[in-house]
């Protein structure tokens, strides 16, 4: 037998199966659940402009048709990509007309954060006005895409990925409905099929349908989908990794704070989501140096080289075998002793040379390369330190106008205890020697 003609349709699955009433709308319930406010807000009419901010496939542009049709306002949608200002001004005009009729309108904005200032700025005066209600959708952070004009206008909902259970729902009404789904089939979907089409949704509910459709289309009449063919219809499973945008920032906090935590086996993962989501791998290698100096210091100074040698490692070789070399040197930054010591002495360090500019540095310890220096008195005094048995003499080395004078206090772990038992050691031939320069002078 062949197929029904379902399949000679034009529309997509995932767009006939697109919830017509919030009741059919699946998800989000930490804004659209009993009490909460967005979800009176629809229920009563009464909504403001806003920003929906989340990943693709949970539903954004069908939750801001499903407001239109709550609040009996038109829905017109703009696209950042294809129109410019000119159409904002015919919507604003067409607006206008209608509001003077008593009915409002939905200007619906997708991939809000493309638009550039000029867009955002012809928009303002008519929200503020209440000419047209807006609702942007976005995939990227609202507060590093959108200027703060237009943000201050706007309540920004965060929408989350669905969980597996609840792309299955919308899976399960898919195979079930007869006219806007694919009921009509038949359809078989194994236990195994079920579990592997949830999660290479990575919670996308379109991605879900489309794989369905797909694998609908090859299994035709009575068939029966199981794990072979969802592998097939996926090809290769993307990652939702975006190099330029929240997600990149995201996972990178995610690697540098595993590094820092002191937690290998997590630092591993993070460091392999940003390789296969296909981040700029000389980027990684430069911010393990970066954790090398911040977070390990002088506990482990093999750690800075450890880093940079990976670096050059994977510059010379390449993809894929540099990327051992990155694995390699984010285990050792991992397990290594860590240490902010030094990162907070350059901190202490530069806010006192912004304090005292101007201050002149000792007449003993400047260099006296003339003889106009030396009448002068440039250098007099110096104590040359390789001329001591220890090769360690106490003399000043602040200007006078510095009062604090401690800076890096080395830690307990590492190499810096060695540091700290040096630095003690130093301190008991300076207190020595002033005891010595007391007696003599007594």
């Amino acid at each position: 037998m062949t197929a029904p003609s379902l399949f000679s349709t034009p529309e997509p699955l995932a767009a006939r199966m697109r919830p017509r009433t919030l009741e059919e709308y699946v998800g989000q319930t930490h804004l659209l659940g009993p009490g909460k406010a967005l979800g009176e807000a629809i229920r009563r009419g009464d909504v403001g402009s806003i920003i929906l901010w989340g990943p693709p496939g949970v539903g954004k542009t069908t939750l801001a048709r499903l407001i239109a049709e709550y609040t009996e306002r038109a829905f017109v949608a703009f696209s950042a990509v294809t129109e410019g200002v000119g159409r904002v001004r015919e919507i604003i005009a067409e607006a206008e007309d209608r509001r003077g009729t008593g009915r409002g309108t939905i200007l619906f904005c997708d991939e809000i954060h493309r638009f550039n200032r000029g867009q955002q700025d012809a928009f303002l005066p008519h929200v503020e006005r209440g000419t047209v209600t807006l609702i942007g959708a976005t995939t990227e952070n609202p507060s590093f895409e959108l200027n703060a004009a237009l943000l201050s206008r706007c309540r920004v909902y965060v929408l989350e990925p669905l969980t597996p259970a609840e792309v299955m729902i919308v899976v399960d009404r898919a195979l079930a409905e007869p006219e806007r789904g694919l009921g009509n089939l038949q359809l078989t979907v194994t236990d195994e099929g079920r579990a592997a089409l949830a999660e290479a949704s990575d919670g996308d509910a379109r991605r879900a349908l489309s794989v369905l459709e797909a694998c609908a289309q090859q299994v035709g009449l009575d068939g029966t989908i199981g794990v072979p063919e969802i592998q097939e219809a996926l090809a290769r499973r993307l990652p939702a990794y975006d190099k330029s945008g929240e997600g990149h920032y995201n996972l990178i906090s995610a690697l540098h704070k595993a590094v820092r935590g002191s937690e290998p086996q997590a630092a591993l993962y993070w460091l392999a989501r940003m390789c296969e989501g296909g981040e700029d791998r000389l980027f990684l290698a430069r911010r393990l140096v970066r954790m090398a100096v911040e977070d390990i210091g002088l506990a482990d100074p093999n750690a800075l080289q450890v880093a940079l040698a990976a670096k050059e490692t994977y510059h010379f070789l390449g993809s894929p075998e540099g990327e051992l070399a990155l694995a390699q040197a984010t285990v050792y930054l991992a397990t290594a002793p860590k240490s902010n010591r030094v990162y907070a002495a350059w901190s202490k360090a530069m806010a006192a040379a912004a304090d005292t500019p101007a201050a002149p540095v000792p007449l003993h310890i400047r260099n006296a390369p003339t003889k106009l220096m030396k009448e002068l008195d440039y250098g007099k005094g110096y104590a040359y330190a390789h001329d001591h048995p220890s090769g360690y003499v106490p003399q000043e080395y602040f200007p006078e106008a510095v009062k604090e004078r401690t800076y890096y206090e080395p830690g307990e772990f590492g190499f810096e205890k060695k540091i700290q038992e040096r630095l003690a050691w130093w301190a008991a031939q300076g207190r020595r020697g002033a005891g010595s320069q007391r007696e003599g002078k007594e």
